[in-house]
């Protein structure tokens, strides 16, 4: 594998989690959104499923609410550092 390629795939662990700076503090959103993976965890922990928030949150796709969750249990000590 060249090295161009090995530099791609590690860009794509979570391909629906992004840090910009200047957005919403620079913490881990949902890509193309200003919805924080601290908000998808909150709701996840209080019980709801994922097909609960995308019903909350159509714009979302299921794959980026898994996402932010495995995002979230991959980070779990900085996502909570974050509250």
């Amino acid at each position: 594998m060249k090295r161009g390629q090995i530099k791609k795939a590690l860009k794509t662990e979570h391909p629906y989690v992004e840090r910009v700076p200047g957005v919403c503090g620079g913490v881990p959103i949902i890509k193309g959104t200003r919805i924080a993976v601290r908000l998808i965890a909150a709701l996840v922990k209080s019980g709801l499923t994922p097909e609960d928030i995308l019903r909350d949150y159509p714009h979302l796709s299921l794959a980026q609410i898994y996402d932010a969750v495995s995002f979230y249990f991959d980070h779990k000590e900085e996502i909570e550092g974050e509250v």
